[in-house]
């Protein structure tokens, strides 16, 4: 046989099995910080793979979405049917600051608020904040019995669903056209815009049950990182304690001479 010839003999197999490595070491953990608007600003943990090379950690973490309930969000379990939808606008240090982006009710909620012998009046309409958010609002409401009725049915003539629902989208245009989204979360989460609606319509047919079941977020305005650090109010990244610089001759006079000093 030739020397220097057939020289894999010696060596393994060509494109041989990896070395198996745990994908979990190269992945760092981050905090999910929510709105001032909430009780809890500790939403959550999130986890992303570290920054190397070219693919930064914080690009891979800006614009993520996470849905909370808002039972969590506000240490209050009557809340639980309504989900609470965030988004990571921009990460300092190990925290993400999360802005609100949508609100949704749990499928089980709709289902339990369905029932025979009423009608089921539904409206949806697109609205822009103050603040420049495009908006997409969905309200749903029940009829119910009038005072002393008999009758088994109480259903809603066509004329009356559609005065209703006319109410329904005026009174939604209004409140949220003339307010910024932190606003409007504060209006969402005491369900003011519904019991509003109730009142309008009582005139119309007597109705139960009203509810924004849905925002949704069709466009958000340009990033602007004042306007976040307004929203996250009394947050503050974590900083080393900061240390005073204390002159020579004041050390000397505290601690005697500094050895190595002329």
């Amino acid at each position: 046989m030739a020397v220097g010839k057939n020289k894999r003999i010696s060596k393994g197999k060509k494109g041989g099995k990896k070395k198996a490595t745990d994908a979990f070491a190269k992945k760092d953990w981050y905090d999910i910080k929510g709105p001032s608007y909430f009780s809890v600003r500790n939403v959550g943990k999130t986890l992303v793979t570290r920054t190397q090379g070219t693919k930064i950690a914080s690009e891979g973490l800006k614009g993520r979405v996470f849905e909370v309930s808002l039972a969590d969000l506000q240490k209050n379990e009557e809340d639980a049917f309504k989900k609470i939808r965030l988004r990571i606008e921009d990460v300092q240090g190990r925290n993400c600051l999360s802005n609100f982006y949508g609100m949704d009710f749990t499928t089980d909620k709709l289902r339990f608020l369905i029932r025979k012998w009423q009608s089921l009046i539904e409206a949806h309409v697109d609205v822009k904040t103050t603040d420049g958010y495009s908006l997409r609002m969905f309200c749903i409401a029940f009829t119910k019995k009038r005072q002393g009725q008999v009758k088994r049915t109480c259903y809603a003539q066509s004329g009356q669903t559609r005065a209703i629902r006319k109410k329904m989208v005026e009174i939604m245009t209004r409140e949220a056209s003339s307010c910024d989204v932190k606003d409007l979360v504060a209006k969402l989460i005491p369900e003011a815009i519904g019991k509003d609606i109730e009142k309008a319509c009582q005139g119309i047919f007597p109705i139960t049950n009203v509810f924004i079941r849905k925002v949704k977020v069709l466009k958000t305005p340009k990033f602007d990182h004042a306007k976040l650090m307004e929203v996250h109010g009394d947050y503050t990244a974590e900083v080393g304690t900061k240390v005073e610089r204390v002159l020579i001759e004041e050390a000397e006079e505290k601690e005697g001479p500094i050895v190595g000093m002329n």
